[in-house]
């Protein structure tokens, strides 16, 4: 699981005790809160320019997400303390002091430069998920570039061309600084786009509150020198202190790992009575994007409307259908644009479902302005049909067909295997960095068999610097709009055909965004052959890719 948040649990473990009180209280009821000092994080009318580091305390804790516009930004990493839940508070790494870190909004067509200033102990980079960037900026230590050391600062530049919702998130040990909350939203605004009059980005994450006995490091919030995440082993399942615990390498008894010690569901860095509202007036039309950076998928209910999936991965659907009650799946990595039209006053609830005790933190409310409130309850345990996205929209103009000739045919076997006693993630039998490289030319298209042989893990598979086309499920063509995107989630025993042309030169990764799996081998690399980069790894820098 995500070691690093066992160890800060393990930390303010006492004081969690001590002020947790009622956490639970704000996911049965939604009666009693005040969100009246809350940022709505309402993006339509701001222009918020280089407001950095605001509202930051003397005594170190998180402040607000702040919004960001124009095209120069500055992305400082550092250590806080951010209260997720109601007497819950715990160390985390930040961009800019927040969790989420700032969420960039940029205009399509801008070329923006981010630098970004490490002030943390050990080294940084950043990673542009699903944005396809030049090579040299994808923010990959040892593949792209040499990873931010402390005290040290890197830019990166390059020209916003394809609208979306997208994130941001470190690469280097991603399977660590990620779960510490070194992530942030980033979008790009089309040039002639659908004008909504509410904007919101909802990122959705994963905890472990829970007290444990942990060993070695000095994890306070101001001095987190002295952890290290890379050498830890975990030697099985009845580790019960939680010592030596590597949470990329596990070996668990049930063949893969165990993630039900997250306990605590996010949004915005926030659960439960402590997640902002999202105000609106009736006849607005509203957009809500959702990120998944966590490890864990998670299935959306919008109460109270209609709506439509607009964009899957920040790529638009064709013609959306009307839906209603239908949960939205989205796993780790992910992220799903939805639309509706405020035509119901009241408060309404957006939320997670599941049979996890977690998913109650992780609910919005919807509060039309002027609305006393309303009858809406939670429904969480609720079993909903979800939007089946193979069929949903409307057939429309295809990139690739399943029956064309193409320049290269590849198959990538996924599967969970006991490797000297470990439990690794593998494909086509082999772990990172022995996998077998697709190898491309520029120009080429591509076709690739995902299958996933493991019996009990989901592989969202991200590949980076590039968008790829869904043909099929299980032999079966999609039926409904093209579906484009850069992360798939792949469920025990589902095949997919997935095709994508071969048109941003460099070196990619092609690897599971449960970053416990890819830490664990299930890491591929998409390789031009006729790609010549000028990047020397420097063996100094602690490059970790995964």
């Amino acid at each position: 699981m995500k070691s690093w948040k066992l160890k800060s649990a393990a930390a303010i473990g006492a004081i969690a005790i001590l002020l947790t009180g009622c956490f639970n209280s704000g996911g049965n009821s939604m009666n009693g809160m005040d969100h009246s000092n809350m940022n709505g994080m309402d993006h339509s009318n701001m222009n918020m320019g280089q407001k950095q580091d605001q509202g930051q305390n003397k005594d170190n804790t998180a402040a607000k997400p702040a919004v960001l516009t124009g095209k120069e930004f500055t992305l400082t990493a550092k250590v806080s303390n951010q209260e997720l839940a109601p007497g819950k508070t715990l160390p985390v790494w930040t961009f800019n002091n927040s969790v989420p870190g700032p969420e960039i909004r940029v205009k399509q067509g801008d070329t923006i430069k981010v630098t970004l200033k490490n002030e943390l102990p050990e080294p940084v980079s950043i990673h542009w998920h699903g944005y396809p960037v030049p090579n040299a900026m994808d923010g990959i230590p040892g593949v792209t570039q040499n990873a931010v050391q402390p005290g040290q600062s890197f830019t990166y530049e390059f020209q916003a061309n394809v609208p979306g919702t997208y994130w941001y998130h470190s690469h280097q040990d991603s399977v660590n600084q990620v779960d510490r909350g070194l992530y942030g939203a980033f979008i790009v605004e089309p040039k002639d786009g659908t004008k909504v009059d509410r904007d919101y980005t909802l990122i959705l994450d994963e905890w472990v509150s829970a007290g444990m006995n942990m060993s070695g490091g000095n994890i306070s919030g101001s001095n987190m020198s002295g952890m290290d995440h890379s050498n830890m082993n975990m030697g099985g399942s009845n580790d019960k202190d939680g010592k030596s615990m590597d949470h990329g390498r596990m070996n668990m008894d049930n063949g893969g790992h165990d993630m039900s010690m997250y306990d605590l569901f996010t949004i915005n860095g926030k659960s439960g009575s402590l997640v902002d509202k999202l105000p609106v007036k009736q006849g607005e039309k509203v957009r809500i994007r959702l990120i998944n950076a966590g490890y864990l998928s998670h299935q959306i209910h919008l109460h109270g409307h209609e709506y439509k999936i607009t964009a899957s991965d920040g790529q638009p659907l064709n013609n959306p259908g009307i839906l209603r009650d239908n949960i939205v799946k989205i796993a780790p990595g992910e992220r799903y644009d939805i639309e509706f039209e405020a035509n119901n006053p009241g408060q309404w609830l957006i939320e997670d479902h599941g049979d996890k005790e977690a998913v109650k933190g992780m609910k919005a409310i919807i509060a039309y302005e002027g609305s006393a409130g309303g009858s809406d309850q939670p429904n969480e345990n609720v079993q909903l049909a979800a939007v089946d996205l193979t069929r949903y929209g409307q057939a429309g103009k295809m990139n690739f067909t399943l029956d064309q000739k193409y320049t290269l045919e590849y198959t990538m076997n996924l599967n969970t295997e006991t490797k000297n006693g470990d439990t690794v993630y593998t494909i086509n039998g082999k772990t990172f960095p022995e996998t077998e490289p697709i190898k491309v030319k520029k120009g080429d298209t591509v076709k690739v068999r995902l299958v996933n042989n493991s019996k009990t893990d989901d592989h969202p598979m991200h590949l980076h610097g590039h968008f790829f086309q869904v043909l099929s499920k299980n032999g079966k063509p999609l039926e409904g709009a093209p579906v484009i995107k850069d992360t798939l989630n792949l469920k025990p025993g589902e095949e997919y055909v997935v095709a994508f042309q071969a048109d941003n030169e460099g070196n990619w990764m092609f690897h599971c965004h449960d970053l416990h799996h890819a830490s664990a081998g299930m890491v591929s690399e998409l390789k031009y052959t006729d790609y010549k980069t000028d990047f020397v790894p420097d063996p100094k820098a602690g490059n970790k890719p995964e």
